[in-house]
């Protein structure tokens, strides 16, 4: 084992202590700050009673002899928010991958268990503490709009999905719907007309009446428009007569139409929680009236920084753990830039998102994208460095909780000497 890179005060930390999560088990290693060669092991069940039982004991050992620094490979799931509930113990979240360069240190064949791992990261946390950076947990609102934010964008994801099932399985057999959807596969009105009429057939048996009632039902009311998917319907003729091919897939669109009918109640919900909660954050202010940000990515942006402000001391920190930053790589005399790929995805995708949506309504980014294609930059590269631009305007306006200003920043490019000053002027 080895030896701390810098001591604290015996006051100030009274046990290190790593834990290797499982659904079963834990694995937990400990070493107290007054006895640091001495190692000790045990497991506790994955259970409450468990848990609450192996906690009040270890506060009832170490209380008032200082904090108990806990290392756990995971920042989010059952045991972190048990563990964070609890005052004594300061969280040390460790990633996956950082314990696996870790761990080949000592293990280059490859080996892994359950109570190597717990030791690893207790050394790893006793031995470069300096290097960690402890966990500290956004307020509840915080949390609560991050979770719904992820929610929603993976009912978003499914319900792309299911749109696209939706269209592949319809220009098998049965065209004319994606006609009057508009090839919007995505909406209740779809959904519905998929359900009642999966067929050519079953559609042009239905009586104009009917019909006009049905898309007046789904607020499409254009007369001109209307009187067009009918004539449609009327003359539209069948891909296919092999019943082979309509029953199997008319069968699975109204699977999918189910599906898609379902879920989309449940977006909405998301969507109007996130709307709540996103008015009722002291932080709202700063993300709402970003260009193109709107009512999805300016809460995503407010929960990518969080309420922390000593989370991140230089905006660059936030470029590199979001992965917009890219990862510089020399040795020799060779140096190479390249795509940062690991990093929080959905972290990524927001500010990478934002970014897009952000050159069809700011001049300057405008700029900086044009100016990234005509050097040869790829779409998502020329994307990524308008993103990194965004993150170190948004990082000073989080720390001094001040709102972007688009008249102070064409300012600073002005002052600057800015290539873009003249395009956002």
């Amino acid at each position: 084992m080895g030896e701390p890179i810098s001591e604290l005060p015996a006051a100030a930390v009274a046990a290190y202590i790593g834990i290797d999560w499982a659904d079963q088990k834990h694995d937990v290693v400990l070493r107290s700050a007054f006895e640091p060669a001495k190692i000790e092991h045990s497991q506790i069940a994955h259970e409450p009673d468990a848990l609450m039982e192996w906690l009040g004991e270890l506060q009832q050992r170490f209380a008032g002899k200082g904090k108990v620094l806990v290392a756990l490979e995971q920042s989010r799931g059952g045991l972190i928010y048990h563990l964070m509930g609890y005052e004594f113990l300061e969280l040390y979240p460790i990633n996956p991958a950082q314990l696996a360069s870790y761990r080949e240190t000592f293990s280059p064949g490859g080996a892994k268990d359950d109570r190597p791992d717990a030791e690893l990261l207790c050394e790893l946390l006793y031995c470069h503490r300096d290097r960690l950076k402890a966990w500290k947990a956004d307020s509840e609102l915080t949390r609560k709009l991050a979770f719904l934010n992820e929610g929603r964008r993976k009912a978003v994801d499914q319900r792309t999905q299911l749109a696209n099932e939706l269209k592949s399985q319809l220009k098998v057999y049965f065209p004319l719907a994606l006609q009057l959807l508009d090839n919007n596969t995505t909406t209740a009105l779809a959904a519905d007309l998929l359900l009642q009429w999966p067929t050519l057939a079953s559609l042009q048996k239905q009586s104009a009446h009917k019909l006009r009632k049905f898309f007046y039902g789904h607020n499409c009311r254009n007369e001109q428009k209307l009187l067009e998917r009918l004539e449609l319907i009327k003359t539209a003729r069948p891909l296919t007569a092999d019943a082979a091919v309509i029953e199997p897939a008319a069968l699975r669109v109204q699977l999918l139409a189910q599906q898609l009918k379902s879920l989309l109640p449940y977006i909405a919900r998301y969507e109007r929680e996130i709307a709540e909660l996103f008015e009722a954050h002291p932080d709202s202010f700063l993300f709402r009236d970003l260009p193109g940000a709107g009512p999805a990515l300016g809460p995503r942006l407010l929960t990518a920084f969080g309420t922390d402000r000593q989370r991140f001391e230089r905006p660059g920190e936030l470029c590199s753990l979001s992965g917009i930053a890219p990862v510089r790589r020399a040795s020799g005399k060779k140096a190479s830039v390249h795509f940062r790929r690991a990093c929080p995805k959905f972290l990524r995708q927001s500010f990478h998102e934002f970014a897009e949506c952000s050159i069809r309504y700011c001049s300057w980014a405008q700029g900086c994208y044009q100016a990234q294609r005509d050097r040869g930059k790829g779409h998502h590269a020329a994307v990524r460095a308008v993103a990194f631009k965004w993150i170190r305007i948004l990082f000073a306006c989080w720390k001094q909780r001040l709102p972007y200003d688009p008249q102070g920043y064409l300012q600073t490019l002005q002052t600057r000497g800015s290539q873009y000053a003249h395009i956002a002027a």
